[in-house]
C-alpha cells in the first residue's frame, strides 16, 4: 500500500459509519487485512492492498475504503490461491458486522430479538413464545466464528438475499448465526420447553456446519413477520374463465411471497373450439398464457429473486405445433409468450408411436372426454380412449408423424434450454400417491414436485387444490457415514413438517391441501464432491453402487422419521391417498430397467419399515425431491445439487456481480472432479439419475448436456437428442430439466454462468 508521508497521513480525515470524523490510520486498515488473511494458504496481505489501489482523499468514507478492499480479495481468487475467497468473505464478514451493529462483536441475543420485533423486522411471536432465559440460552451455544466458515460467493449470497434489511437503502440488520439460531426457534417453538431448546441448538448446529442446507424461503423470510416459506406452489386452470382467473389470482399472491410456480394449462381448449353452445369461437390457449406471464411478472418477490414459472400442457393438445415454440425467438409477440418455461407431459403411448415410427393425434381436451384426466390417472384407459377418438370421425383432429413432433420439441428444447419434458406416467406409476385418488397431474418450475393439484373454480373454491412443497436438502459433502443421515432425517422432518403448521396460507386451497398432505421435499447439494471425495465418476458406472446405497439410506431415514413423527403427532389427514397406505413403498414401484446396470443390494429393513407405516402411517405424503439448489448451495460452499461442475472455478454473473467459487478440495480432490463438458455423453449420468429416481418419491431436476464439438460438423444429431429421451424413460425418469450445450467460448476450468435463480431453491433454489 503506498502510504505517503506522515505529514500527509495525519492531515487526512476518514468519515465513519456514524458520520463522525477521524483521523486516517493505514495501520489500522493494514490490522484488518492481517487478521483476514490468518491460517490461509497463499494469500498476501501486500498483494491485497496494491491490488486495492487506494486513492485517499479529505473525509473518505472508512465503508468505502472497506469495500475496495473487498473487491480487491475477491478479485484475486484463483485455482492458484483459492483461499481468498476466504480472506475476501472474512473481510465482507466484519463489513456486514459494522453495517448491522456499528461493531464487530454481535450485540446479546435478547437486546437484539427485542430491538428487532419492536421495529417490526421480526415476528412477534420470538417474544411471545420464548423467555428471556431461553433466548440467553440460545445465546449461549451460539458460535459466531462459524461466520468464518463461508467463502466469498456465500457472504454475498446472505447479504444480497437472507438478511433482513432494508433493500431500499441497504441497512443491514443481523449477521448469518442470528439468522440460523431463530430460524430453528422460530421452527420448533409449537415443542414443549423440556425438548425444544434440545432440538433449536441440533438443528442450529446442523444448518450451521452446513450439513442442512435450507431454501431461499426459509433463509430469507422465517423469523420475520413474512409467513409463507413453501419453495414451490402448484396450480392448476381449469377451462373456463372463472378458473383461468382464479388461477392467475393464485400466482400474484405467491409470487410476491418468493414462491416458485408450476401452472397447468394443459385443460384450456384449443383455438376454433366451440363456446356458448357454438355462440362463438375460443381464442385458444396463447391468450391465456399471456395472461399468466403477466400474473408471473407482476412482483419482484421483495427484491429476492424475479418471479417465474413454468406451463404445463400434453404433448397431444391440439394447438401443440404453436405451443413449442411460444419461447423461441422467431415471430411476433402476439404469437410468442417467451417469458414463461414449458414442461411438455409425455406417456408410454407417444414414445411408442415415435419408436415404431407412427403418428400422433392431437385433440382438443374439450372434444374427447375423459382423455384429459386418463392421461395422468389410468395408463390402460388413456390408450383405449385414445384409440377410441382417433377412430372417431365426427370428431376434430390433427394427425402428425410422431417423429416430426419428437423432433420438433427437441429442436425447440435444444435452441432454449428450457423445453421441459414431463412423463405423465412415471410420474403416477411409481408415485407416492395413489392414481385413482391423487394424481399427480403436473410438476413445478424446476421440475423436481410431483404433487396432486385440482383446478379453482374461484379463487376462494374448498374444492381445489393448491399444491405447495417445502424444500431443504442434505449437504452429502459434510456426510461422513450414512449413519448421520438418521439424526439429520429426524431434525429436517421435524422442522419442515412444523413450518407447515406456522406458516400462513394466502389462499385456502393451498392450506387445505398442504395440512392435509403435509408435502416435503428432502434432496441433495453437494454430490459432485460427494463423488470426487470417493473417488468415483459420473460417467464409466464407478458411482452407481454408492449413489445406490445413499440414496437408499436418504429415503429409508426419512420414512423412518416421518413414521415416527405419525406416532407422536398423527398420520397426515390424507394419508390414505397415498401407496404408502397401502404398503408400496417407492422400492416396488421403479423402472427396473435401473437393475440391468446396478446390481447393488438394499442395506435396510424395509420389510420392518413396511409393517410399521401401514400401521402407524406417516406424517408427510412426501418426503424427496431433488432440486437444483443453484444459490443455497452456494451458502455451504458446495456444489450445486447433483450436477457435475462446468470448472473449478465457478464464476457466476448474479445481480450481486462476479462471484467466484472454489469447488470443495480443490488443491487435493482437482484429479478426482470430473467437470461437465469432460462427460463425454448422458449415458452415466441419466443411469445415476434413474437409480436416485429408484427411491426419490417426487420427481429430479436432470439436466442433458452436449458439446457440439464431439459431433460432425459440430451440430448434435437429432437421433442423438431422441437417444437421450429414450434412456432417460427407461431409466424411470420422471422429468429433464434444462437443456446445456456449450458454446465453445468457456474456459474449460471455469464455469461462466448467469446465476439462475427461477427456484428456491432454489427456486425452488435451496
Amino acid at each position: 500500500m503506498n502510504t505517503g508521508t506522515n505529514e500527509m497521513n495525519s492531515t487526512l480525515k476518514v468519515s465513519k459509519r456514524d458520520g463522525e470524523q477521524e483521523p486516517l490510520d493505514l495501520d489500522k486498515i493494514h490490522k484488518v487485512v492481517t487478521w483476514a488473511a490468518e491460517g490461509l494458504d497463499r494469500v498476501s496481505v501486500s498483494e491485497v492492498e496494491l491490488r486495492a489501489h487506494l486513492q485517499f482523499f479529505d473525509g473518505i468514507q472508512t465503508s468505502e475504503i472497506h469495500e475496495t478492499l473487498i473487491k480487491a480479495a475477491a478479485d484475486l481468487i484463483s485455482e492458484e490461491a483459492p483461499d481468498y475467497q476466504y480472506l475476501a468473505a472474512r473481510l465482507n464478514i466484519f463489513h456486514l458486522r459494522k453495517k448491522a451493529y456499528g461493531r464487530f462483536e454481535p450485540p446479546a441475543l435478547y437486546a437484539h430479538v427485542k430491538r428487532m420485533v419492536e421495529e417490526e423486522r421480526y415476528d412477534k411471536h420470538l417474544m411471545e413464545d420464548y423467555s428471556r432465559e431461553e433466548i440467553e440460552a440460545m445465546d449461549a451455544f451460539i458460535d459466531h466464528t462459524r461466520d468464518m466458515n463461508f467463502s466469498y460467493a456465500a457472504v454475498k449470497q446472505l447479504e444480497g438475499k437472507y438478511l433482513v434489511q432494508n433493500r431500499v437503502t441497504g441497512k443491514v440488520y443481523e449477521s448469518a448465526q442470528f439468522l440460523y439460531v431463530l430460524i430453528a426457534a422460530c421452527l420448533f417453538a409449537s415443542y414443549d420447553k423440556e425438548r425444544r431448546l434440545d432440538y433449536i441448538k441440533r438443528f442450529y448446529d446442523a444448518v450451521s456446519l452446513f450439513k442442512l442446507s435450507l431454501p431461499t424461503p426459509i433463509m430469507a423470510g422465517v423469523r420475520t413477520p413474512t409467513r409463507q416459506f413453501s419453495s414451490c406452489v402448484l396450480i392448476e386452470a381449469g377451462d373456463s374463465l372463472d378458473s383461468i382467473n382464479a388461477t392467475s389470482a393464485a400466482i400474484v399472491k405467491y409470487v410476491s411471497q418468493r414462491a416458485g410456480i408450476g401452472i397447468n394449462g394443459g385443460r384450456i381448449r384449443a383455438l376454433g373450439s366451440p363456446i356458448r353452445g357454438g355462440e362463438a369461437f375460443h381464442t385458444g390457449c396463447i391468450p391465456f398464457y399471456k395472461h399468466f406471464q403477466t400474473a408471473v411478472k407482476s412482483c419482484s418477490q421483495g427484491g429476492v429473486r424475479g418471479g417465474a414459472a413454468t406451463l404445463f400442457y400434453p404433448m397431444w393438445h391440439y394447438e401443440v405445433e404453436n405451443l413449442l415454440v411460444l419461447k423461441n425467438n422467431r415471430g411476433v409477440e402476439e404469437n410468442r409468450v417467451r417469458h414463461l418455461d414449458y414442461g411438455v407431459q409425455l406417456n408410454k403411448l407417444m414414445y411408442e408411436r415415435m419408436i415404431k415410427n407412427g403418428n400422433i393425434t392431437l385433440f382438443s381436451p374439450s372434444d374427447v372426454p375423459g382423455l384429459y384426466d386418463a392421461f395422468f390417472e389410468d395408463q390402460e384407459r388413456f390408450e383405449q380412449l385414445y384409440l377410441k377418438y382417433e377412430a372417431d370421425e365426427t370428431i376434430r383432429k390433427k394427425v402428425m408423424k410422431a417423429v416430426d413432433l419428437f423432433s420438433m420439441m427437441m429442436q425447440e428444447r435444444a435452441s432454449t434450454g428450457r423445453i421441459y419434458i414431463q412423463n405423465v406416467d412415471h410420474c403416477n406409476t411409481h408415485s407416492p400417491f395413489n392414481p385413482k385418488k391423487a394424481p399427480v397431474r403436473q410438476s413445478n418450475l424446476c421440475l423436481e414436485i410431483a404433487l396432486p393439484t385440482k383446478p379453482l373454480k374461484d379463487i376462494n373454491d374448498p374444492e381445489g387444490e393448491i399444491a405447495l412443497c417445502t424444500l431443504a436438502a442434505f449437504n452429502l459433502g459434510k456426510i461422513d457415514d450414512l449413519d448421520e443421515l438418521e439424526e439429520l432425517s429426524d431434525l429436517i422432518v421435524r422442522a419442515l413438517d412444523s413450518l407447515l403448521s406456522y406458516q400462513d396460507y394466502p389462499v385456502l386451497a393451498a392450506q387445505q391441501a398442504s395440512l392435509s398432505r403435509r408435502t416435503l421435499g428432502v434432496g441433495v447439494i453437494n454430490y459432485a464432491y460427494y463423488l470426487a471425495k470417493n473417488g468415483v465418476k459420473y460417467s464409466d458406472g464407478s458411482a452407481n453402487g454408492i449413489t445406490h446405497r445413499t440414496f437408499e439410506a436418504i429415503q429409508y431415514w426419512l420414512l423412518r422419521a416421518s413414521n415416527k413423527l405419525a406416532v407422536e403427532q398423527g398420520a397426515c389427514e390424507a394419508f390414505n391417498d397415498t401407496t404408502y397406505a397401502q404398503g408400496i413403498l417407492p422400492i416396488d414401484s421403479y423402472k427396473k430397467d435401473v437393475d440391468k446396470f446396478c446390481e447393488e443390494p438394499l442395506h435396510y429393513d424395509w420389510e420392518t419399515l413396511r409393517k410399521d407405516i401401514t400401521e402407524k402411517g406417516l406424517r408427510n405424503s412426501t418426503l424427496t425431491a431433488l432440486m437444483p439448489s443453484e444459490t443455497s448451495s452456494q451458502i455451504s460452499n458446495a456444489t450445486n445439487g447433483i450436477e457435475p461442475p462446468r470448472g473449478y472455478i465457478s464464476v457466476k454473473q448474479s445481480k450481486d456481480g462476479i462471484l467466484k467459487q472454489v469447488v470443495p478440495e480443490y488443491r487435493e480432490l482437482r484429479s478426482n472432479y470430473e467437470l461437465l463438458w469432460q462427460i463425454p455423453s448422458n449415458q452415466g449420468y441419466l443411469q445415476l439419475v434413474g437409480i436416485m429416481q429408484k427411491f426419490v418419491d417426487q420427481a429430479i431436476s436432470a439436466n442433458t448436456n452436449y458439446d457440439p464439438s464431439r459431433f460432425p460438423n459440430n451440430k448434435v444429431p437429432m437421433q442423438q437428442l431422441l437417444k437421450d429421451l429414450l434412456t432417460a424413460y427407461r431409466n424411470g425418469v420422471k422429468t429433464l430439466y434444462y437443456h446445456n450445450t456449450r458454446d465453445g467460448m468457456e474456459d474449460p476450468q471455469k464455469d461462466v454462468q448467469q446465476e439462475d435463480d427461477d427456484c428456491a431453491g432454489g427456486a425452488c433454489k435451496i
